[in-house]
């Protein structure tokens, strides 16, 4: 038997596939993985593009976690930038995390407040 509640509950990742093209923009509250690619903005609580994966667009999240490519704005709380990550654009951050070698083409801003807009 299926039951549902009202209760919240945890909410499953919003995942765009390998191979995926999606054109539009994207708003939940919960977390974004992307493989595949996304033209458009994505909002979202957690951010993840992964290896392969690119958004042509805008980002505003909490936290972002770039393996692959954006092209475009991102303004977030935490920025966490992996190795072979791409990025060309503006990163508006309050706490910025790289790791191994990047291809970051873009303007960093550190921000004092942590409230995306």
């Amino acid at each position: 038997m299926l039951a549902f509640t009202n209760a919240k509950e945890k909410q499953s990742p919003t995942i765009i596939g390998a191979g995926c093209k999606l054109t539009g923009d994207i708003k939940t509250d919960h977390t974004v993985q992307i493989h595949g690619n996304i033209t458009g903005n994505v909002t979202a609580e957690t951010v993840i593009i992964g290896r392969g994966g690119r958004v042509v667009g805008k980002i505003t999240a909490t936290n972002l976690f770039l393996h692959g490519s954006l092209d475009g704005p991102a303004t977030v709380t935490t920025a966490n930038i992996f190795s072979n990550a791409q990025m060309t654009g503006t990163l508006a951050y309050c706490t910025l995390n790289i790791t191994g070698n990047t291809g970051l083409e873009c303007k960093l801003a550190k921000r004092k407040d942590k409230k995306n807009e």
